[in-house]
């Protein structure tokens, strides 16, 4: 196997010019081709179209039939692959994997896919999701002497599949029985292609045709980029293998019931993705609608900040008749790195990226239209920033309930004690951020807005029911917690991944 790994410093996160405090971080995204000349570059592609769910790290592993090639790296798609490198990956299966960490730091041991050899094969893997029970089931198959290369809980699902004997599939269908939480997974060897989902369905996860190739990616858009036609959801506990047989599915995991992550349709997904089946544009616009039947202002115009709450906020002004406006243009060219200001210059991490445009807003009444509001620090930063440029009101709608717990399946949201709306009141908040009005939108609008059945939801994040048993104490650095000191999580070095 050939490996290439851009070894940027392994303790330091990617620099990023970061005002979004307020949201949840990205997840995950994965994709995967079977059967076409190309497979390295499609992919490079399809995880450039799915880099809004992780910009820590990125991955392509591919396949010739024989030998497997990988290049992985801390940073953007474009930043750790070019041309050259992806000449050098010659093959006709491919998988990809770009990382934000929900659990192991920031850190190139770290990245994905994850690349194990077992068998006389190589293995590679890329994650979508959180193993909730991965403490346990670590230390467990540490103690039968497993050695772990990384600290993400990934890791444990090839690990379990190594103890057992069978093929790939069975192997695989083993290693998922033993493991709970959320997972869309794409899995590859030489010469085959599997995708997997958890029986939950927590995370999305789709197939597309490409001529006589098969896709598979976290969001549809990856499949529009590559020219491929949108064929179905991987179902919820399915197991779907691609080979030159062709494509075969295996359902061997005891069906429940589903419980999507709506926040997809809040916050996560590109707004031109089909998820769960649906259009997630259209369900923010409904989302919108909603926030108009449950909060009819009056006010002069509405507006969104960007990019964040624009679909609902147009859904609100359709329904209204409200003009809708641009009160803050972003600034589209913001890097990943810029000269940090000097404490002197308040607010600059703010106005750097979104700018009020004064003439709109002076002596106006203003309906900001948001989709979440997690700490509330940006946000207050925010709307200061409007009435300084004059605005005469301010009242802000959110189009989902207040975030009062953290989730524990793929979503990095802060720890409970740092969510505004688990430490105030709705009115409270609104005095925070200095809002003359702040709603938001009910748990019943919110399902309502997605014409699906309040049933198919994961709402633990509103409602804190959680539906899969979570570990005690349980976070993103969970096990480096027990076993890492500072000084040794500083000097980990990466594998060199199937090499004699």
């Amino acid at each position: 196997m050939n490996s290439t790994e851009n070894r940027k410093p392994e303790t330091e996160s990617p620099a990023v010019c970061q005002d979004d405090s307020d949201h949840p971080r990205e997840h995950c995204g994965v994709f995967g081709i079977y059967g076409h000349p190309e497979a390295a570059r499609l992919t490079y592609f399809g995880l450039y179209a799915l880099q809004h769910r992780g910009q820590e790290s990125c991955g392509i592993v591919v396949g010739d039939g024989s030998r497997v090639t990988m290049h992985r790296g801390l940073g953007l798609v474009p930043e750790v692959f070019n041309p050259a490198i992806l000449d050098q990956m010659p093959g006709h299966l491919a998988i990809g994997h770009v990382r934000y960490s929900t659990t192991g730091s920031t850190l190139l041991i770290n990245a994905q896919p994850f690349v194990v050899q077992h068998g006389g094969q190589m293995i590679a893997i890329g994650h979508n999701g959180t193993l909730t029970n991965y403490r346990e089931v670590r230390c467990r198959l540490e103690e039968a002497g497993s050695i772990f290369q990384s600290t993400m809980d990934t890791e444990v699902i090839v690990h379990l599949m190594a103890r057992h004997k069978g093929d790939l599939v069975e192997s695989l269908t083993a290693a998922l029985g033993q493991v709970q939480g959320s997972y869309s997974l794409v899995i590859s060897t030489a010469d085959q292609l599997i995708a997997a989902r958890d029986p939950y369905g927590f995370r999305p996860l789709c197939l597309g045709r490409l001529n006589g190739s098969w896709v598979v990616a976290s969001e549809s858009c990856a499949l529009d980029l590559v020219q491929a036609d949108y064929w179905r959801e991987v179902e919820p506990g399915e197991i779907v293998v691609m080979d030159a047989h062709g494509l075969h599915s295996h359902k061997p995991l005891p069906p429940v019931p589903p419980r999507h992550c709506i926040f997809e349709y809040i916050y996560f997904a590109r707004p031109d993705s089909l998820v769960y089946g649906q259009s997630v544009y259209l369900v923010r616009k409904r989302l919108g609608a909603a926030l108009a039947r449950e909060h009819p202002l009056k006010a002069d115009l509405v507006m969104p900040f960007p990019d964040s709450g624009t679909y609902a906020a147009l859904g609100y002004t359709a329904a209204t008749g409200l003009p809708f406006e641009m009160g803050v243009i972003r600034n589209h060219y913001v890097g990943r790195t810029f000269i940090q200001p000097s404490q002197t210059m308040r607010d600059f991490s703010v106005r750097i990226k979104l700018n009020p445009v004064r003439d709109i807003l002076k002596g106006q009444r203003v309906i900001v239209i948001e989709d979440s509001i997690i700490r509330g620090t940006t946000t207050r930063s925010r709307v200061k920033s409007l009435r300084e440029a004059g605005a005469k009101e301010i009242s802000m709608l959110v189009s989902c309930p207040p975030h009062r717990y953290p989730c524990y399946y793929g979503i990095d949201f802060s720890s409970k004690g740092e969510l505004i709306a688990s430490q105030k009141e709705i009115d409270q908040i609104g005095d925070f951020l200095g809002l003359d009005y702040l709603g938001y939108l009910s748990l019943e609008g919110m399902v309502g807005a997605t014409l699906m059945d309040h049933s198919n939801f994961c709402l633990s994040c509103f409602s804190g029911e959680y539906p899969v048993a979570l570990e005690s104490d349980f976070s993103k650095t969970c096990f480096e917690n027990d076993i890492c000191s500072p000084s040794h999580n500083e000097t980990l070095q990466p594998p060199v991944c199937g090499r004699p």
